[in-house]
């Protein structure tokens, strides 16, 4: 597994959208990208965290940043969690593991004595030419995206 810092070339990826289309971290070379990892869609923190980006979108495209969602989901559960939660960005479909494994958020977990493997909510800030220059471990799912905006000042 990946161990990933500030300052190392961000792992590129290709995989589907929600709207089943492929898309490259390569396609958004020279901009800025907020990459977050959450655990599955359309559960309590998942979502606090994913309204956020929404709700501070604007505030974030103004400030040069494009916003991409990454969860193990397939297409149709995030094409349903966009839907539900009218979410203007790109969710990304990782079914098979590559990019949660990449960037290093593909964890062993605990919940209630359980062990399970599971993603690890993370958030990468990556700048135009592909290097990370932000890593947020402690994710709060209520205030992400002013998490992101206080930490680029």
């Amino acid at each position: 597994m990946a161990t990933l810092q500030e300052g190392d070339k961000a792992p590129d990826f290709t995989a589907k959208d929600q709207n089943g289309k492929t898309v490259s971290l390569t396609d958004y070379k020279g901009k800025n990208v907020i990459l977050y990892f959450y655990p599955k869609d359309d559960t309590p923190g998942c979502t606090a965290e994913s309204c956020s980006f929404r709700d501070n979108y604007q505030s974030l495209l103004s400030k040069g940043f494009e916003v991409i969602g990454v969860s193990t989901d397939d297409e149709k559960s995030h094409k349903k969690f966009e839907t539900k939660y009218s979410l203007p960005f790109t969710l990304i479909a990782d079914n098979d593991h590559n990019i949660v494994e990449a960037y290093g958020v593909w964890a062993e977990k605990n919940n209630y004595g359980k062990k399970y493997m599971g993603t690890v909510r993370t958030t990468f800030i990556i700048d135009g030419n592909g290097v990370i220059s932000h890593i947020v471990k402690k994710v709060d799912t209520q205030n992400s995206s002013q998490q992101i905006l206080d930490l680029v000042k």
